[in-house]
């Protein structure tokens, strides 16, 4: 695949909100409070390089066969009983990765309908299937912790 000149800048674009949550998960993994939370988000933070290691890849012509891993989703036990400071942290961090997986599926949205190379637009499909299911995770850990309104 030769990418055009829009599809390079889009992937120029996506690149960035990759090592954006790979930045963001990796350090919210060890400022969690809730074990379970930090194993999320370490998990999540690899499957954040793995899309990233694609971009990087298709920037350079070469699209990746195979969809990757889309595990199953966690499920969670509530850890926090009752409000308490690390319940805010943890409400805050997730809050935040939300909102970030949000956009970047949005961005994989926009994407997917731009690229020309049916391969190419099937691997962007699936990356943004798999950030959906990440913010699925976010969401269900959110909702069982009450920390979801």
């Amino acid at each position: 695949m030769q990418p055009t000149q829009k599809e390079t800048d889009l992937l120029k674009d996506l690149k960035g909100e990759e090592q954006l949550c790979v930045d963001k998960y990796t350090e919210y993994s060890s400022r969690a409070n809730d074990p379970q939370l930090r194993n999320l988000f370490s998990q999540i933070a690899q499957t954040e390089q793995q899309h990233l290691d694609t971009i990087t890849q298709m920037m350079s012509g070469t699209v990746p066969q195979g969809g990757g891993s889309s595990s199953s989703q966690p499920t969670f036990t509530a850890y926090y009983t009752s409000e308490t400071e690390e319940k805010k942290q943890d409400a805050h961090l997730c809050a935040d990765l939300l909102a970030t997986e949000k956009h970047t599926s949005s961005m994989y949205d926009t994407s997917v309908f731009e690229f020309a190379d049916e391969a190419a637009r099937s691997t962007l499909n699936h990356i943004q299937k798999e950030e959906q299911g990440h913010g699925k995770a976010l969401y269900d850990y959110m909702s069982v912790n009450g920390m979801y309104n």
